[in-house]
């Protein structure tokens, strides 16, 4: 029976599974409910099948953070994507830009137990290396930095200031993200909330200029 089992999961299929059922449990309920056994339960495997692929609960929560940061980031680039004008416009730069942060926001907003869980494990996250190779300029940080890099070649940030100016913005951004989502602010209206977005946007793009 056990073969057959394993027959019919194709290689790698537990572990995907795992991860899936992982991210379901903390779309509801942050990192604090990624657990091992429920995982497996979801799945409609032995619990002891997870230690195959996982080998404590920090490995599994480890995978789930990662895939996590991953739907933060494709949110990110369809954000992105929407912007119609090529690159070094000035206009469309700049759009890009707003367009960055407000996936980001939104993402926080609409699933607060995955932005969570992007940000559990922070030391997992490869934040300050750059591109080489293995797609970490679709991250997060690695989008906003090149949005910025476009803001160069449209003439709105003087390359003497763009090194490192990744980190205030996204700390501004992931700031406000953290107040209104978790924070003393997380009751606010949403009308209130998206006048304090517009005035992060405005802020940032001054500090830009």
């Amino acid at each position: 029976m056990r073969g057959a089992e394993r027959r019919r999961r194709p290689r790698g299929a537990v572990r995907d599974g795992l991860v899936a059922a992982g991210l379901e449990l903390a779309r509801t309920g942050g990192p604090e409910a990624v657990v091992l056994r429920e995982a497996t339960r979801m799945v409609g495997v032995v619990p002891n099948a997870a230690y195959r692929h996982f080998a404590d609960r920090d490995e599994l929560l480890a995978a789930v953070s990662a895939a996590a940061m991953q739907e933060l980031a494709s949110r990110m680039a369809a954000g992105v994507a929407r912007v119609p004008g090529k690159h070094g416009d000035p206009a469309a730069a700049r759009q890009r830009l707003g367009a960055i942060g407000a996936a980001y926001l939104e993402f926080a907003h609409e699933e607060p137990g995955l932005f969570a869980t992007a940000f559990a494990l922070p030391q997992r996250h490869a934040y300050g290396a750059p591109d080489d190779g293995t797609g970490r300029d679709r991250m997060p940080l690695g989008q906003l930095r090149t949005v910025l890099d476009e803001l160069v070649d449209a003439g709105l940030l003087d390359r003497r200031r763009r090194d490192g100016i990744e980190y205030p913005i996204w700390s501004t951004v992931h700031g406000l993200a953290m107040l209104t989502g978790q924070g003393p602010l997380r009751d606010i209206p949403g009308a209130t909330r998206h006048h304090l977005e517009e005035l992060t946007f405005s802020f940032i793009e001054e500090s830009l200029a």
